[in-house]
């Protein structure tokens, strides 16, 4: 949106927080005679910023509503960032220079990157699954450094006039925005202020198009944007329907390799053994095989995501094996095994022995 219109969405006291962003490209000088200029991404936004996206700090604190007031310079780093200018070390209270302006470290944010990066998809560099924000600065003291947004700026008309003042005048859509409500009670509040805002000031010549405002959660942000494309949900079915065929060969695999052993079947039946016992074991030779089938399968899927992470680095960043999904991979395996040999076990625990020992 532009910047008159977040100026006041910032003042509409809506929702329990609300914040603004955009993208920064820009320079730290060196804080040491080894070291050379370092250039870095980020973001310029407000306090409210790290509360309603549960930022993590390893050190200090965010800046206070009261710096976004007075356009303090201040800044926030990431640990990398704060680890390549001042080391393993508490670096608040430390100065440095960003761009042509000194700022005054007052925190340090932890191992802290979520996945898609949702927050910011739009002008983030690296996109929603790559990059990472290597620094913060309030909104306000960003725009006092007349600091350009790096990214996309969208303007109707001829334009903005001359010079960053008449920029940030213009309709130029720049800034990404953000509510947080406690309920869904509070995005239909949200919605309706949104409604009475657009139509205010169409009557007041600012927005020139009829009314349609779009309030959406983070969920349905991910959705609009195509952030999970539908070659990866056709992926998905297509593994699924892979699955499925794995299984029918199972079954068609299992079935003959018990029915090769009825004999066996009829001599153990005779000598003692139980439909119950007989159940059990066939039950865990399929288990068996499941389990083999996993771990060969685990194998295959490590290679494969390795391959894949060698494309790009956005792809690196999502085509990893967590242990939630490790254990799934290994659970459903075994459930697919267990799944597959019931209908063998069962026709093996149905032979007669007194038909297979005549029969022999």
């Amino acid at each position: 949106m532009s910047y008159p219109d977040t100026q006041r969405l910032l003042a509409s006291g809506q929702g329990v927080r609300r914040t603004a962003i955009f993208g920064l490209n820009d320079a730290i000088s060196p804080v040491r005679a080894d070291m050379a200029p370092l250039l870095v991404n980020g973001g310029a936004t407000t306090s409210d910023f790290f509360a309603m996206f549960e930022v993590p700090f390893r050190y200090g604190n965010p800046w206070h509503a009261d710096d976004d007031a007075r356009k303090a310079d201040v800044i926030v780093l990431s640990r990398a960032t704060s680890e390549k200018l001042f080391g393993d070390v508490n670096p608040v209270g430390r100065e440095l220079k960003l761009g042509d302006a000194s700022y005054r470290v007052v925190g340090v944010f932890g191992d802290w990157k979520p996945l898609p990066r949702y927050y910011r998809i739009i002008n983030g560099n690296g996109g929603a699954f790559a990059g990472s924000d290597e620094f913060f600065i309030p909104f306000s003291t960003a725009v006092r450094h007349e600091k350009r947004n790096s990214g996309n700026n969208n303007c109707n008309g001829d334009g903005p006039q001359p010079g960053y003042a008449g920029w940030i005048a213009s309709d130029c859509t720049w800034i990404q925005f953000w509510f947080e409500g406690a309920n869904a009670a509070d995005q239909a509040t949200i919605k309706a202020w949104l409604d009475d805002y657009a139509s205010e000031q169409r009557r007041l010549g600012w927005f020139k198009r009829p009314v349609n405002t779009r309030l959406r959660n983070t969920m349905q942000w991910l959705e609009h944007l195509e952030v999970v494309g539908r070659d990866s949900r056709i992926q998905v079915w297509l593994a699924f329907g892979f699955l499925l065929v794995c299984l029918v060969n199972t079954v068609g695999l299992l079935l003959a390799k018990f029915s090769a052993r009825a004999g066996e079947i009829g001599v153990r039946r005779a000598l003692g053994a139980t439909r119950r016992e007989i159940f059990q074991q066939y039950l865990i030779e399929a288990s068996v095989v499941g389990l083999v089938g996993a771990v060969l399968g685990l194998a295959l899927s490590f290679a494969g995501l390795w391959l894949i992470g060698k494309q790009s680095g956005a792809m690196a960043a999502v085509a990893k094996m967590d242990w939630s999904m490790l254990l799934a991979t290994l659970l459903l395996s075994l459930l697919a095994s267990l799944i597959a040999g019931f209908l063998p076990t069962w026709r093996a625990c149905q032979v007669r022995p007194a038909l297979q020992l005549k029969s022999q």
